[in-house]
């Protein structure tokens, strides 16, 4: 099984995916959702990281509730922003976070949670991935912000992938 179909998940979801784009579930259409299944993961293999070994699933789910509700707030904070003040005074700057995360499945964790997140940007990763980069719309304490991505999104990636 595991030759044929080297992701389970993803398959599945190519094949939901297909049908609902699809909007049929007449015998060609399942057959190509089949076939894209059963092709794609095998074909993109080798460009997929390595086995993700989740371990803590209930951290993985408050980062998430976590991660989310600071996207809604984020979102507001910058819609506010955007309403009540002159661009001038918005203090738009890059911020180099150091990291201990190691992980390549975490960083990729990480980078969506800033890329996702409004008024965040994931800017770069040094080539030792001892830094991240990140583009911060609006920061006046960058020691309280590198501080937060730390203790909200780092420490909770660092125990669900690499302890």
């Amino acid at each position: 099984m595991k030759r044929w179909v080297p992701s389970l998940p993803l398959s599945i979801a190519l094949f939901a995916v297909w049908l609902l784009l699809n909007q049929s579930l007449d015998p060609a259409t399942l057959a190509s959702a089949l076939v894209l299944a059963i092709a794609v993961p095998l074909l993109t293999e080798g460009l997929r990281p390595a086995t993700v070994r989740m371990r803590k699933p209930w951290v993985a789910l408050r980062l998430a509730g976590r991660a989310s509700a600071d996207m809604l707030h984020s979102a507001l904070f910058v819609a506010r922003r955007l309403l009540t003040r002159r661009t001038s005074r918005i203090a738009s700057k890059f911020v180099n976070v150091p990291l201990e995360l190691r992980d390549p499945n975490g960083l990729a964790v990480l980078a969506m949670i800033m890329c996702l997140t409004p008024g965040t940007a994931w800017g770069e990763i040094s080539f030792d991935s001892s830094a991240l980069l990140i583009h911060v719309f609006d920061v006046e304490d960058e020691a309280a912000f590198i501080a937060t991505i730390k203790e909200r999104y780092e420490h909770p990636l660092m125990e669900i992938f690499e302890s």
